[in-house]
């Protein structure tokens, strides 16, 4: 009796790393094509934040990953909030104590995230092809036949799409992205601590004095912590993020730190696209994470929402390899109902941007008079701390 066939996910950054796992999980076989080599450096902190329900999803699909993450990210317990040099919020919360649940959420670098992920493919007997990058993709009534750079030809019953933004494989199945970027750009700088100095405080300073009056926002990690500098949309990106301009205004938002500590710098732009849909017609391809939407990062929707993806994806294709009269029906519910998550995503990281970037100047004075009444009425200080992460909703907590 032939074997059946395997299913394929294109990508190893954490959703596809997930989606092996949700596929193992339901006993399906999976292998796994990834464009980087086994050595694969990757560098800054990139997404770094892991929500509570992550942790919980991750730790159902294989025992003891989420705990894992839990273990090695970190819980910083301070918030504060501050407008032109002013505090308007500060909350402490208790350390973490509790040992037989996650914690609210985990902070630790996408390269951490990724080796444990990858940890838990190997023992859970994925098959992982590296330097094999999708290259073409031929969906059909029976299954669908990948092409990778290294001239193997790859039959599979469905394919995963998680290469992200400049996803080949939507490319390849026809699918357009539809949405927006907006103007202005932010810098983000990695920088290393030590066990010792390890910060446990995020900080978001409105209209910082010493930067023009952008904004800052300083976010710690295992190992080190995140400065994001909200930048106009008149700044030179290769001016304000080469490296002697952060050398240079560093200092003004941190205090003085040795240059062997910037360990990494980069410019993202805010992008709310989404794709035209989330799966192939044909039922055999479907996208997930970065391949199927790109939000603004407030609020930590892009990777989180994408490991929900991910569960959702594979759900589907087991249910289609069950029983192929119920593929239509599984994969179209996998594509409604994570369509409709992402336009939500979107909608809550478009009104957080909003308020980062208010268009008029009725958002703005909202913001100044909120500022002035924090001290007296402290629910003002609570929505400026709150609004810059865009309103929570149920598609983003339960995902």
């Amino acid at each position: 009796m032939a074997e059946p066939m395997p299913v394929l996910v294109a990508g190893a950054g954490p959703v596809g790393l997930a989606a092996a796992l949700a596929l193992r999980a339901r006993d399906v076989p999976v292998v796994l094509l990834e464009t980087d080599s086994p050595g694969r450096v990757r560098p800054g902190s990139r997404a770094l934040y892991v929500h509570h329900d992550s942790l919980m999803l991750l730790e159902s699909m294989s025992r003891g990953t989420g705990t894992r993450l839990a273990e090695r990210g970190i819980l910083w317990n301070v918030r504060r909030t501050l407008f032109e040099g002013r505090q308007v919020y500060a909350r402490a919360y208790p350390p973490y104590q509790a040992r037989d649940v996650m914690p609210p959420f985990a902070s630790l670098r996408q390269a951490d995230t990724e080796r444990i992920l990858l940890d838990a493919c190997v023992h859970a007997g994925v098959t992982v092809q590296w330097n094999s990058e999708v290259v073409d993709v031929t969906p059909d009534a029976d299954g669908v036949t990948v092409k990778t750079t290294e001239g193997i030809t790859w039959r599979a019953s469905h394919l995963l799409g998680a290469d992200g933004a400049r996803s080949t494989v939507r490319r390849s199945a026809g699918i357009d992205l539809r949405g927006s970027t907006a103007d202005g750009f932010h810098v983000v700088v990695d920088i290393a601590t030590t066990a010792e100095e390890q910060r446990r405080d995020r900080v978001f300073h409105y209209r910082h004095p010493a930067m023009g009056d952008r904004h800052v926002l300083t976010v710690p990690y295992t190992g080190g912590f995140q400065v994001d500098l909200q930048c106009r949309a008149t700044d030179d990106p290769e001016a304000i993020a080469s490296p002697e301009m952060v050398r240079a205004w560093l200092p003004r938002v941190i205090g003085a730190v040795p240059d062997e500590r910037i360990t990494w710098i980069s410019v993202y732009r805010f992008r709310q696209l989404i794709a035209g849909t989330f799966a192939h017609p044909s039922g055999r391809v479907l996208l997930i994470g970065e391949a199927a939407h790109l939000f603004p990062p407030f609020g930590a929707r892009g990777m989180n929402s994408g490991f929900a993806d991910a569960d959702a994806a594979a759900t589907a294709v087991t249910a289609a390899r069950r029983d192929s009269a119920e593929q239509a029906a599984a994969v179209a519910e996998f594509a409604t109902k994570r369509r409709a998550a992402a336009l939500q995503n979107s909608h809550a990281a478009g009104a957080a941007l909003e308020h980062m970037r208010p268009s008029g100047g009725v958002a703005r004075t909202r913001q100044f008079v909120a500022a002035r009444l924090a001290p007296l009425v402290p629910r003002f200080g609570e929505w400026l701390e709150r609004a810059p992460y865009g309103p929570s909703s149920p598609v983003l907590s339960g995902y």
